[in-house]
């Protein structure tokens, strides 16, 4: 699978922050990791951005919280688990669709090698 631009950028800065941090810690705290190491290099980031539920022609705020929204074009939900779960792909294919956005990225920073814990999701 080809991967576009943005994802790789935002992969290899993810590595950054998993070598300089390594797995065990919030998720919380790679979140704001991240977003820094994409700020600092010009990239625009956006954290915790609420979604919400068109139903009957009502836009309802019904809780929903993207970790982070890349150039307004890529969703990066973080984990900090044991193991990925489908569940984990789920919210992920669901805040794309809720924000019409056609590309996502699933990390887990709680693995020894971060490569081995990304998937990359195209609506």
């Amino acid at each position: 699978m080809e991967f576009d631009t943005l994802s790789k950028q935002v992969i290899g800065f993810a590595i950054e922050v998993h070598r300089e941090l390594g797995p065990g810690l919030l998720e919380s705290t790679y979140e704001k990791c991240l977003a820094h190491e994409l700020k600092l290099h010009g990239i625009e980031c956006v954290t915790q951005q609420s979604l919400s539920v068109a139903y009957k022609g009502l836009s309802m705020d019904c809780g929903y919280r993207v970790d982070m929204l890349v150039e307004g074009k890529l969703i990066v939900e973080l984990k900090s688990v044991d193991s990925l779960q489908r569940i984990h792909e789920a919210q992920l294919l669901t805040y794309m669709k809720l924000a019409n956005i056609r590309t996502g990225l699933l990390i887990n920073f709680n693995t020894g090698l971060l490569k081995n814990d990304i998937k990359r999701f195209v609506l």
